[in-house]
């Protein structure tokens, strides 16, 4: 089983496994939540994620460049 990146929602930054790719994913134990399937593509390598109904695609894009950006400045030896 593949594991896909969740972005938003109460799941932000969980990867789980999924036995397929579904097109969306509703889940949630209280309140349920929907998550599209999106795939970021740079020339021929692509990422398949889930991203949450609320969120746009330049939304999402804006939020995983900002947590890179924050996972290289606190890594050990980080930038400071």
């Amino acid at each position: 089983m593949q594991s896909y990146l969740f972005t938003g929602g109460h799941l932000d930054g969980v990867s789980i496994a999924l036995p397929d790719v579904p097109e969306s994913i509703r889940l949630g134990v209280t309140e349920k939540e929907t998550y599209v399937c999106e795939t970021l593509r740079v020339g021929e390598a692509a990422v398949i994620i889930y991203r949450h109904e609320s969120l746009t695609p330049e939304q999402v894009l804006s939020l995983l460049i900002e947590s890179y950006k924050a996972w290289c400045v606190n890594r050990p030896g980080g930038r400071r």
